[in-house]
């Protein structure tokens, strides 16, 4: 493990499960998380240069390609302008081919169809296996972001699950939410969120059933008004069922209006989503609505439940 990696091993959180703490309610909406993060990779990344600068009179990482071409990409992730960014990414590749956090950008900035962002993410997840070596994928399984290395390959295979799920090859995104949460449990970046709700769009209960379980102290909205739901699947209007829904109206009271259609989910999403407020409620929606309502008697269940709450 390098230097960098050691200094994010020791900085990661420590337990793989547990309810989001309220004092770090604001997080970014997606699964890729890029520019909410770069303040901090960037922070370890220039802490580990001082610690080798203190060893030599000029840091070996300054002459490193792979090293300057992740300065680029912090650069380019901080840059206002779009033609920038991707000007920036294209010359931290000819810098270093396996900068994976190069492809992410360019699979957000440059590609004009979901198919032409599908292949630069497929490049950035075989460039970031490239950069880590397949001895990262035996001996860092189990805390994986907590390897500021890694990051770059776990934004793309993040952006590329995603990808793959809107051109409707669901069962290989899925597939890469589930290795990804084998590969970092902590799931710094969100992916059970994502994966939950596929896997109840589906149908599939018993597998979201495990993943309920493996997460059982997460307090967001999302976990537990899916939760709810997932109970009231399975056991129609139980006292469980509604102790569950009980609990979520409680974690988030904003969420039944736009379950119910009473307010409309913003085309425009909020980039970052705060504990028990209407913009986590929004976030939620977005995806959840359809399964609601699709899901028999639900919303009415939802609709009584939070009436008697007033």
């Amino acid at each position: 493990m390098t230097q960098i990696g050691k200094l994010a091993e020791e900085m990661k959180p420590k337990k793989a499960k547990g309810r989001r703490p309220k004092q770090q309610a604001q997080e970014p909406k997606n699964g890729a998380g890029v520019p909410g993060l770069v303040s901090m990779d960037r922070s370890m990344s220039e802490l580990a240069r001082l610690l080798q600068g203190q060893e030599f009179e000029e840091s070996p990482a300054d002459k490193d390609p792979r090293w300057q071409a992740q300065e680029l990409m912090y650069d380019a992730w901080e840059t206002p302008r779009k033609q920038d960014r991707v000007r920036l990414a294209e010359k931290a590749l000819d810098l270093w081919p396996d900068c994976a956090d190069a492809y992410t950008l360019l699979a957000e900035e440059k590609s004009r169809s979901v198919t032409e962002a599908r292949t630069y993410l497929e490049r950035g997840v075989e460039a970031g296996e490239r950069a880590l070596g397949p001895a990262a994928f035996k001996e860092d399984v189990g805390h994986f972001w907590g390897i500021l290395e890694t990051r770059p390959y776990m934004r793309a295979r993040a952006g590329l699950a995603e990808c793959l799920w809107n051109l409707g090859a669901e069962d290989e995104a899925l597939e890469h939410y589930e290795d990804m949460l084998r590969l970092n449990p902590n799931d710094n970046q969100g992916v059970r969120d994502l994966l939950l709700t596929r896997l109840l769009k589906r149908g599939e209960q018993e597998k979201a059933g495990r993943v309920l379980d493996a997460y059982a102290e997460d307090g967001s909205a999302t976990w537990l008004y899916h939760r709810a739901l997932w109970l009231f699947r399975e056991q129609g209007e139980t006292e469980e069922a509604n102790g569950a829904l009980g609990e979520a109206l409680e974690q988030n009271g904003h969420v039944p209006a736009y379950l119910l259609g009473k307010k409309k989910v913003p085309k425009r999403l909020p980039d970052y989503i705060g504990w028990g407020d209407a913009s986590e409620a929004q976030v939620y929606a977005a995806d959840a609505e359809v399964i609601w309502r699709e899901t028999d008697s639900a919303r009415g269940w939802l609709l009584r439940n939070s009436q008697r709450r007033k």
